[in-house]
């Protein structure tokens, strides 16, 4: 079973992804923004968004496959995916491997997600590449926000400014885990 919790950049996904390790000891939690970085060591984006590379589709896909055929535990994958067609061919080779997928939508306000963006830092020690960053991800809002309507039928939308516990609750309720409970 794949758990995608999906939404903006500063919707809290990595925050809920944690809360659900924490009450799900058994499940991995694995980041296909790696898989990005790694290959922007290797090759150029030429968009600059990693998503735009085929490799790093087919690679996130794949890892996420192997992960759960070699370790048979549930994954949890903390990542914005909003292109239709890549969350297509994304979650269309799970669906073909007979993985389960969860996805799950965080929706935060433009308004709190520019604030949480505001309240991070993601390069401490570089100021220039932090304020680099923070465009980046303010400006991803919009079309993240606006590709809601456009993701699967099956997507569960969330109310992503509930705090973390309660959302942690409403995924786990929604998968059939207790959570260690």
């Amino acid at each position: 079973m794949i758990v995608w919790v999906n939404g903006a950049f500063g919707s809290g996904k990595t925050t809920l992804v944690e809360e659900l390790r924490s009450r799900w000891p058994e499940a991995l939690v694995y980041d296909p923004e790696l898989v990005g970085y790694v290959l922007r060591e290797i090759v150029d984006v030429p968009t600059g968004d990693f998503q735009d590379l085929r490799l790093w589709r087919r690679q996130v896909a794949d890892l996420a496959v192997g992960l759960v055929e070699e370790y048979g535990r549930p994954l949890l994958v903390p990542m914005t995916l909003v292109d239709p067609g890549y969350v297509g061919e994304i979650f269309g080779k799970l669906k073909d491997a007979g993985i389960e997928v969860h996805h799950f939508f965080l929706k935060v306000s433009q308004e709190t997600l520019e604030a949480r963006i505001d309240g991070r830092s993601f390069t401490p020690d570089d100021p220039e590449q932090d304020a680099r960053v923070r465009r980046w991800c303010k400006g991803r809002i919009e079309p993240c926000l606006a590709a809601a309507d456009l993701l699967p039928s099956e997507t569960v939308f969330l109310d992503g400014e509930l705090p973390p516990t309660r959302l942690a609750d409403l995924v786990l309720a929604r998968v059939g885990a207790d959570g260690g409970r």
